[in-house]
């Protein structure tokens, strides 16, 4: 039953299992429920351009990514989009800000009642990438932005994309393998001090 406070949330499904030219790929995604997806191929990779209505960006994503693995191609959903890690231009384009605004609140000199988010890596020495999250909450508390739902949205990419990542299981093995590691050397530590 379909709720008057919906609305349309748009995203993106970068999908694995699947290529261009899977046989019947754009009838089986149709019949498994992405009536509301355009399906478009880059670089051998297959994505899905959503534009769903749903209450909330998370019951979209969660039905999208259920109605793609209900699929005959067996198509697997990778990641979703928009990126939780972004670069400074990025952030300025996401809040249609000019770059400079965003380059003034990295340097503290504009809006820095609290500090601006520290990057979490770099692509080179010129180009750092936060998490969007991590942004979206600075500009929350900063008054940039009114609406809490662009930070719950935030948070939510990025658990979605950690759990859709945690599915693989040599990954899931590994991570898991570098836990039981860092835990060993982390008492064994503690116990030499």
């Amino acid at each position: 039953m379909k709720q008057d406070n919906e609305k349309i949330y748009q995203f993106t499904l970068v999908l694995k299992n699947v290529e261009e030219d899977t046989l019947g790929l754009e009838d089986s995604l149709y019949e498994a429920g992405c009536s509301d997806a355009l399906i478009n191929f880059r670089s051998g990779t297959v994505y899905l351009d959503f534009d769903r209505k749903a209450v909330s960006l998370e019951d979209a994503v969660v039905s999208a990514i259920k109605n793609v693995e209900s699929s005959s191609v067996k198509a697997v959903v990778a990641s979703v989009a928009p990126e939780d890690l972004v670069t400074e231009s990025e952030v300025a384009k996401r809040l249609d800000k000019k770059r400079q605004t965003v380059s003034l609140w990295i340097k503290g000199t504009r809006r820095n009642q609290h500090a601006f988010p520290k990057p979490v890596m770099m692509l080179s020495g010129r180009s750092p990438l936060w998490k969007w999250y991590e942004i979206a909450a600075w500009l929350y508390k900063n008054g940039i932005i009114s609406e809490k739902e662009i930070v719950n949205n935030a948070e939510f990419i990025e658990d979605i994309n950690a759990v859709l990542e945690e599915r693989d299981k040599k990954i899931k093995k590994a991570r898991q393998e570098l836990l039981r590691k860092l835990s060993k050397d982390s008492s064994s530590h503690s116990a030499i001090q």
